[in-house]
């Protein structure tokens, strides 16, 4: 048994569920924190459940008792609903964020590995592929939560000697996620072909987005814990852009049939480009995705 003791804030999310079976199997002790519990895990007898609610001081002094080493993947809105309310997008999470920071140094937290998002902090690139220095300028109430939670992660980092890391995922994609918050273009896209449903589309189709698969985002959080010196923010991507028209049209390859498309007006809160240069992560994190397309989503 590895001796540092993690804790995954949002175990039960997609991400967090993969997380929490790539710690069991690297042999880790982890403490899986959710408003509920998930029973299809592997690896459950090193997985202790806990439930509890991000926005309950008490849970949360709960939750960190005794652990290292956190990982922050909670995230209460999504892309397209941050803009409808950013009020509460602020509140819930880079209010909820600072008092797990607070809390953090009295539990002896060691490391905050942070989730962030590759696909919204940067904005409308002006060329791509994007590094970790270039501008950024959501056009997202969720991207702009994501980056003051990485600036707070600085401060707490300079003022209280806090280990931290963030991890600026691209588009998520596997087997087991969730589809009810509309979020996740394959996982949609392959529920709706599967269902003999057509694909709606926002715009015509040509929007590029560089997506990367679970079980390889869990190597690089896995391969964070050990890590720490500069920089810190590291984009985790394919760094291959693809459009939702080859999305769509590589799901046909592997389900053999064709898949109705429906093509709607776009979305303003749809960049209409983003692509990560995962350079950086390659260098110090050792770290590059090993799954190829076509597998990832046939395992998908």
């Amino acid at each position: 048994m590895n001796s540092k003791k993690c804790l995954v804030l949002g175990a039960a999310g997609f991400l967090g569920l993969h997380l929490c079976e790539g710690l069991a199997e690297a042999n880790y002790a982890v403490r899986a924190f959710s408003r509920r519990s998930r029973q299809n895990v592997q690896g459950s007898e090193q997985i202790e459940w806990f439930i509890g609610d991000f926005n309950h001081p008490d849970d949360l002094d709960a939750a960190l008792d005794g652990c290292e080493i956190v990982f922050h993947l909670i995230s209460s809105t999504t892309p397209a609903s941050s803009n409808r309310d950013p009020v509460f997008d602020l509140q819930s999470n880079v209010g909820n964020t600072l008092q797990l920071l607070e809390k953090a140094k009295s539990h002896a937290v060691k490391k905050i590995i942070f989730v962030s998002s590759g696909g919204t902090v940067y904005g409308v690139p002006q060329q791509v592929p994007l590094t970790e220095s270039m501008p950024t300028f959501p056009i997202c109430s969720y991207g702009i939560s994501k980056l003051a939670i990485e600036k707070y992660l600085h401060l707490y980092s300079s003022l209280q000697g806090l280990e931290y890391c963030v991890l600026r995922v691209a588009n998520l994609f596997g087997e087991r996620q969730c589809l009810t918050k509309g979020q996740g273009a394959v996982g949609v896209f392959l529920d709706k072909a599967l269902r003999g449903e057509p694909v709606e589309i926002w715009g015509d189709g040509e929007v590029v987005r560089d997506y990367v698969y679970v079980r390889d985002v869990v190597d690089a959080l896995i391969g964070a814990i050990a890590y720490s010196q500069e920089p810190r923010i590291f984009n985790i991507g394919s760094g291959i852009g693809r459009s939702l028209n080859q999305v769509l049209s590589s799901l046909e390859i592997v389900m053999d049939r064709p898949i109705k498309r429906i093509y709607r007006e776009g979305r303003p809160v749809d960049v209409p480009i983003n692509v990560l240069d995962i350079s950086l992560a390659k260098q110090h994190l050792q770290w590059t995705p090993q799954t190829e397309w076509m597998t990832a989503l046939e395992q998908t």
